[in-house]
Formats: C-alpha cells, structure tokens, sequence
C-alpha cells in the first residue's frame, strides 16, 4: 500500500477520472439511453401481452356464460316443447275418446230407436193377428149362436140389455 501512494500521479489520477467521465458520458448518451428505451419497450410489450391474456379469459368466461345461457334456454324450449307436445297429445286422445263415445251413444240411441219401432212394429202386427182371431172366432162363435133362432133372440136382447146399462 505504501508503494501505491508513493507512486500516486495527480496528473494521471485527473487524466483517467476525466477519460472516465467522458465514457460515463458516452455510454450514456449512446448506449445507455437506448439501452433502457428497449428495456421499456420489451417491459411494455410483456404488460401488453399479459393485458391482452387477461382480457382473452375474462372473453371466454362471458363466451363459456353465454353458452350456458344459452344452453339452459334450449333446455327450457325443449322441455317446453316436449309439454306442449304431450298436452297435444292428450288432447288428440280425450278428443278422439269423446267423440267415439259420442258416436256410440248415437249409435245405441239409433238401435234403441230402431228396437223400439221394431217392438210397435211386432206389436201392432200381434194385435192385428189378435183381433182377426177373435174375429174369426167371434164369427165362428155367432155363426154357431145365430144358427137357431131362439138363440139369436136371447143374443139380441141381451146385447140390447147392455147398451141400456152403460
């Protein structure tokens, strides 16, 4: 250490502080400046490319809610469209019940008709064939009673007998 300051040179001590200086200067002027100035540039793309990453996520969260929006919404029409479909389908069946039930009420009511005129039909045609048998057999009977003459005179006025009466 003694040899050091024994050789110390002002002149060469200013000489390289100066030369110093001037680098400093240089380095900064030149090198420096342009150092930092892409340093921020690359600092500033980094931030720009993570902003844009950010902004890319919170884009395909609203895109991934949209779409189980949208989703549900589907859901809820086809569920309402299967509803729809099945209360139609209910319909077109209770219709269909009531209108063959209305067809085979008309149908009983047009064979109970039928049956009944069939019935006055039978009816009429049994008294018919009542009264030409008791006619027949009346006029069998008087032509029995009227064949002697007494009889007929006991007949006559017993008939007369009864329209007095009533």
């Amino acid at each position: 250490m003694d040899q050091l300051l024994h050789d110390f040179s002002p002149g060469l001590f200013f000489m390289q502080a100066i030369i110093l200086l001037i680098l400093i200067v240089l380095m900064r002027k030149f090198a420096w400046k342009p150092i930092l100035d892409s340093l921020q540039s690359r600092e500033d793309g980094i931030q720009d490319a993570l902003d844009s990453a950010e902004k890319a996520k919170l884009e395909m969260q609203n895109l991934q809610a949209d779409n189980q929006k949208l989703l549900q919404e589907a859901r809820a029409e086809r569920e309402e469209m299967l509803k729809e479909a099945r209360e139609m389908k209910n319909k077109m069946i209770e219709d269909a019940k009531s209108e063959a039930e209305g067809q085979a009420n008309k149908m009983i009511a047009q064979a109970q008709v039928a049956i009944e005129g069939e019935k006055k039909a039978a009816i009429a045609d049994l008294k018919a064939q009542v009264s030409n048998l008791s006619l027949d057999i009346a006029e069998k009977v008087i032509r029995a009673e009227l064949s002697n003459k007494d009889k007929q005179v006991a007949l006559v006025e017993s008939m007369l007998g009864e329209a007095k009466l009533n």
